[in-house]
C-alpha cells in the first residue's frame, strides 16, 4: 500500500485535567472515507481539530505526505513552525465544521471561490468556472448570485462543503457537518459527501449518522475517552463489533433511532 496522505501517530492532547487524546494512531490512505464514530467526549471532534492544526498537541506527531506538520526538526529535537508555515500547511488540507462559517456579506459564489482566489492565488476565471460547475453538481446553480440569509441550513452547509472542494486539499476533514442542521435537511448534505467519496476525494468524517457511515466508509473508526477503541469495515464493526464498548454503543444508538421514529 503507498504511503498515507495523512499520519497520526501517538497523538495526546490535554485540556487541564482531561485527556482528550490518549495516543491515537491513524493513517489515511489517497481516496479512502474514514468515519470516525463515537460517543461525545470520546476525542472525535478533537483528533479532527488536532489535525487540522486548530489545536496544538501535547505528544506525539502528524505527517500530511510524509511532512512534518507544526514542527521542524531541529538537531536532536523539534522546534515549533511559525503561523505562517502552519498556515501553509494548512492550505493543503480542508475542513468543514458543524457551522457553516460563511461570509454573510458574500454571495453564494464569492464564499465559494474567495479563499481560492485570495489565499491560493489560483486564477479568477478558472476558479469561476470549476465554482459554476460544482454547484450545479450539488444542485446549487440557481443559488449563486443569494446571499448565506437566503438559504437553509442544509444549502449554506453545501456552499461551505463546495467552498473546502474548491481549495483541491489533499484530504477533507469534516467534523460533525449534519449535527446542526434539522432532521429533514441532513440528507441532502449527505447526498454531497457520498459523492465526493465516489469520487475518490480523501476524506475523515466525524459523524453521528450510522447509515452514512455503514454505507459509504471504507474504514470506520470508534473512539472512546479518546482512544481508538476498534478500526475496520463497517461489515466489521457493525456487523461483528469485538468490543462490549462498541456494542454498548451501537445497541444505544438503535435505541434511540426507533424511539425516535
Amino acid at each position: 500500500m503507498n504511503a498515507p496522505v495523512l499520519s497520526i501517530r501517538e497523538v495526546r492532547k490535554e485540556f487541564g485535567q482531561v485527556r482528550a487524546l490518549d495516543g491515537v494512531s491513524l493513517d489515511v490512505h489517497e481516496g479512502e472515507t474514514v468515519v470516525v464514530i463515537g460517543p461525545s467526549g470520546s476525542g472525535k471532534s478533537t483528533l479532527v481539530r488536532c489535525a487540522h492544526q486548530l489545536e496544538p498537541i501535547d505528544g506525539g506527531a502528524l505527517y500530511l505526505d510524509g511532512e512534518l506538520l507544526g514542527y521542524r526538526r531541529s538537531g536532536r529535537g523539534l522546534r515549533s513552525l511559525s503561523e505562517r508555515k502552519i498556515a501553509l500547511q494548512r492550505r493543503r488540507m480542508s475542513m468543514v465544521f458543524q457551522q457553516f462559517n460563511l461570509f454573510p456579506q458574500f454571495t453564494v459564489l464569492r464564499n465559494v471561490t474567495d479563499a481560492a482566489i485570495r489565499v491560493h492565488r489560483r486564477d479568477r476565471s478558472t476558479v469561476e468556472r470549476e465554482a459554476t460547475e460544482l454547484l450545479e453538481r450539488i444542485g446549487l446553480a440557481d443559488r449563486a448570485g443569494h446571499y448565506p440569509r437566503q438559504l437553509s441550513g442544509g444549502q449554506q452547509q453545501r456552499v461551505a462543503i463546495a467552498r473546502a472542494v474548491l481549495a483541491r486539499p489533499r484530504i477533507m476533514l469534516f467534523d460533525e457537518p449534519t449535527s446542526a442542521l434539522d432532521p429533514e435537511l441532513v440528507d441532502e448534505v449527505l447526498a454531497v459527501l457520498r459523492d465526493l467519496a465516489a469520487t475518490g476525494t480523501t476524506m475523515v468524517v466525524v459523524t453521528h449518522e450510522m447509515a452514512f457511515a455503514r454505507d459509504v466508509a471504507d474504514r470506520c473508526v470508534f473512539m472512546e475517552s479518546g482512544r481508538i477503541v476498534e478500526e475496520g469495515s463497517p461489515a466489521e464493526l457493525f456487523g461483528n463489533p469485538r468490543s462490549e464498548r462498541l456494542r454498548g454503543f451501537l445497541s444505544r444508538h438503535r435505541a434511540e433511532q426507533e424511539s425516535v421514529s
